[in-house]
């Protein structure tokens, strides 16, 4: 087991900087998920901490050890990739065991560490057959294993379940987690989709366009987001965002969205947002804090239904104000109907502004 230190890491490729001076630290034992659109960096950076790539500029640290020139087979790391990597003409048991036999272990040592580990994945019953004669979430299971058994110092995961479909996917996240909560072996884990980061992650890096934007808990990126992106980015739907203004009246704070009805900040944000009054700004809410308007509430906007999508336990909305589409969720007892207008209200303790100039939020 070990921590990860990334220190002013730099990837280049010819005149395009794929990551630019990133720091991180990973402690021991800890599930991290680096998070973020195609391109922003993240799988580069976990093929430098694999030895798969060239590091330009910066430090990477394994245990303390400094690990730019050491070779991936010496930096004593697994990886689990997106497609499976299988051997088709060996069986499960000679593909788990592949590594081992090449570092020449002792057989029952071999024989050990793929049972134990076939066991933890629950494919014991699985090591006599070969890859075609298994299915996706199985296949992943082996290539999981062929991991597990090299008991390394850190784990490392690029996109695994990408070519699983959504049911697998589910039960594959369930898997990884039961397996680290087994293990407790550093895990860094590289993915798009960014429910696998909330539900996997001890703490999610979210990137972009070779930076980190915020490191922290699921729960802070999405309660605390610090830039217009993370609080994009983070959360499905994605946040609905609107141009506004700060104002105050008889002392209190509003927020005025273009022609709609003003919006009282609540008390407690005053002392926060003070130093903004006059200045336009974006408003940001999310699809889940603007609901159907129920008894003792008042309506912030009467807003004609665009189109629904119903997912059972609730249904989203869609509707335009001031030229922008946004979107609400509301109780499939509503029974919204395109075309129909409807009164909405907003919980204005989960609202956010954010700078327009510098895309921090406030």
């Amino acid at each position: 087991m070990a921590d990860v230190s990334l220190t002013k890491l730099h990837k280049s490729f010819d005149r395009t900087e794929a990551v630019c001076g990133i720091d991180l630290e990973i402690a021991d034992n800890e599930f991290v998920v680096l998070v973020g659109p195609s391109g922003c960096g993240k799988s580069t950076t976990l093929r430098m901490i694999a030895g798969l790539e060239e590091i330009t500029k910066g430090d990477i640290r394994i245990g303390g050890e400094l690990v730019n020139d050491v070779p991936p087979k010496d930096r004593d790391i697994a990886m689990v990739f997106q497609n499976y990597a299988l051997y088709p003409h060996m069986t499960v048991f000679q593909n788990m065991s592949f590594g081992l036999r090449l570092r020449k272990y002792p057989k029952k040592e071999i024989q050990r560490r793929v049972e134990d580990a076939a066991q933890v994945l629950g494919i014991s019953e699985l090591l006599q057959r070969r890859p075609k004669q298994l299915s996706g979430g199985q296949r992943q299971r082996v290539a999981m294993g062929r991991a597990i058994v090299r008991n390394p110092r850190v784990f490392l995961f690029d996109e695994p379940l990408s070519n699983l479909d959504a049911k697998l996917r589910q039960q594959m996240r369930i898997e990884i987690k039961r397996v680290h909560q087994h293990l407790k072996t550093t895990t860094v884990y590289v993915t798009h989709d960014q429910v696998e980061a909330m539900t996997l992650a001890d703490r999610v890096v979210v990137m972009n366009n070779g930076l980190i934007e915020q490191v922290g808990t699921p729960g802070d990126l999405y309660h605390q987001p610090r830039t217009r992106f993370v609080a994009g980015f983070i959360g499905s739907p994605a946040m609905n965002f609107l141009d506004c203004k700060l104002e105050r009246n008889s002392g209190n704070l509003e927020v005025k969205l273009g022609d709609m009805s003003t919006l009282q900040v609540p008390a407690d944000r005053g002392s926060r947002y003070e130093p903004c009054v006059g200045r336009g700004l974006v408003f940001g809410i999310r699809p889940e804090h603007v609901h159907e308007k129920r008894a003792g509430e008042d309506a912030f906007a009467e807003v004609m239904v665009n189109f629904i999508e119903p997912l059972g336990m609730e249904t989203m909305v869609y509707f335009t104000v001031n030229g922008v589409e946004l979107c609400g969720r509301v109780s499939p007892d509503a029974d919204p109907r395109p075309g129909q207008t409807i009164p909405l209200t907003i919980d204005m303790g989960k609202m956010h502004l954010i700078d327009s100039e510098t895309n921090l939020v406030l």
